[in-house]
């Protein structure tokens, strides 16, 4: 039987060549996912510099934001004006370290930090939010 293909089961062994193709291919799509999932990894770091979070929304603008994170109508006693222009990422997530907002006092940082703790899915700034969230960043 020299020169014919042995069998180990149900798949012919053909002496390595279609398994060293197999390999070559494998070794390949790995250099192609490594090349795809870097840039991606790139854009995400980026996108959380220069994300921004309006403090509150648009829709609520000129409310104020109670100590608690709530939004509340402007002039409600306790409560801070929002930000004058959206937060930037870096601010942001410092302040969710326990620093304070450039230009805001302790306690309106506290306030406004607490009305980013509370955003959810579909609000302005959430996505912003979650991104600063995420492990390693």
């Amino acid at each position: 039987m020299a020169g014919q293909d042995e069998f180990d089961g149900a798949k012919p062994v053909t002496g390595g060549i279609a398994d060293r193709r197999q390999l070559l291919r494998l070794g390949g799509l790995g250099v192609a996912a490594v090349v795809t999932i870097r840039p991606a990894i790139a854009q995400a770091a980026t996108s959380v510099l220069t994300c921004q979070i309006p403090v509150p929304d648009s829709g609520r603008a000129g409310s104020y934001i109670a100590p608690d994170g709530s939004v509340v109508p402007s002039g409600t006693a306790g409560a801070f004006p929002g930000a004058s222009a959206p937060l930037k990422g870096p601010d942001v997530k410092a302040a969710l370290g326990g620093r304070s907002f450039p230009s805001a006092d302790p306690a309106q940082s506290q306030a406004w930090t607490n009305y980013i703790r509370r955003l959810q899915h579909g609000q302005s700034g959430f996505t912003c939010y979650a991104s600063l969230q995420t492990p390693g960043r």
